[in-house]
């Protein structure tokens, strides 16, 4: 069992990875909880104990669960079951469940306590830490949220033997994003993620993503590294929202073509050379990763996405790889954006 603590004064909390730890809820709630609103899927096979009287709450699969309509459902809900102010939301399941639930927590008496047992490596590695909740809108990916952060995560090993293949792709797209990262945050230097036994490999992943929390909770500057590879894959994925959507794409296989658009986008502004560019590419299919633009993307559609997520500030902003490392990158030009699109096979 491996314990990472992020460092937030008053808001601090302990990250506990290992096997068998979603057996600690009960000991890691704040103290004077007396009841708790359990937030789930049908699909999670994870069953816990908050030595409390709890309610359960079944939230559907997928992106489209992280609607504000689930949002008004789960609030009504805690109402109904008598949750106080005192009280916790646990969250159980990926980072569709903690997003949800950690932001229905936010709002729900203007913010109760929120502890999450995270189920897939998505949600070990990254979506359960870091206090950033949120919903979808049509418009956008995570548009809506707040930065609500949890009194615990428990990061239980053993919920992954039954993660399907796509689950696990998710995860390893933001195991990749975490290896580029570890070069350009001191300290972080040791042996490759891939290197590693998996506890290690997650413990890894959360250590490097506490100090980047800590150092900036609100996103103001250096916590926008977090998002490498995140602009393309946002507008990726909300491309692919509704019903005439031309391909799926999980969250981390959405993140791993991002990261090779970083590259070659930042090669292209003479920010790094081809062989980090192929580095990328090599990283990126050690996690048996592809890094293909889906097919039937659109530069201009694409473009119109990144321009409104939620890291912009009135201008595209990106981050990309250079020679001080992974950092934001402000204004950078549409023309450059559009040029990288089709290099990678977008349409116009």
């Amino acid at each position: 069992m491996i314990t990472i603590p992020v460092a937030l004064g008053d808001r601090a909390y302990d990250v506990v990875v290992g096997r068998g730890v979603s057996s600690m809820v009960g000991e890691m709630l704040p103290a004077g909880v007396q009841r708790v609103a359990i937030v789930t899927q049908e699909a999670i096979e994870v069953e816990v104990d908050p030595g409390v009287p709890a309610d359960v709450f079944i939230v559907p699969g997928g992106e489209g669960a992280k609607s504000l309509t689930q949002v008004e459902e789960l609030c009504r809900g805690f109402a109904r079951s008598g949750l106080a102010r005192t009280d916790a939301v646990v969250a159980v399941g990926g980072g569709v469940v903690s997003d949800l639930a950690g932001f229905a927590a936010a709002v729900f008496h203007r913010g109760i306590a929120y502890l999450t047992v995270a189920t897939t490596l998505l949600g070990q590695v990254d979506a359960a830490i870091g206090g950033k909740t949120g919903v979808n809108l049509p418009e956008g990916k995570n548009l809506v949220g707040a930065f609500w952060q949890p009194s615990a995560v428990l990061c239980d090993i053993d919920a992954l033997s039954t993660l399907p293949a796509r689950e696990w792709a998710s995860g390893r797209g933001e195991m990749a994003k975490y290896a580029f990262l570890a070069e350009s945050l001191p300290g972080e230097h040791g042996p490759p993620l891939l290197d590693l036994a998996l506890e290690d490999q997650v413990a890894r992943c959360v250590a490097i993503k506490a100090a980047v929390v800590a150092s900036d909770e609100r996103e103001s500057d250096r916590r926008m590294v977090l998002n490498y590879g995140h602009t393309l894959a946002h507008a990726l994925e909300a491309a692919a929202f509704g019903p005439d959507a031309r391909w799926d794409l999980r969250h981390g296989e959405a993140v791993a073509v991002g990261l090779v658009f970083a590259a070659e986008m930042a090669k292209r502004m003479g920010r790094i050379d081809e062989a980090k560019v192929a580095l990328h590419r090599k990283v990126v299919g050690g996690f048996d990763l592809s890094a293909e633009m889906p097919a039937g993307a659109s530069a201009e559609q694409l473009l119109s996405f990144m321009a409104r997520d939620k890291k912009a500030r009135h201008d595209l902003t990106f981050v990309l790889d250079g020679p001080h490392g992974v950092e934001p990158v402000h204004a950078v030009a549409e023309d450059d954006v559009v040029a990288t699109l089709l290099q990678m096979g977008c349409a116009p």
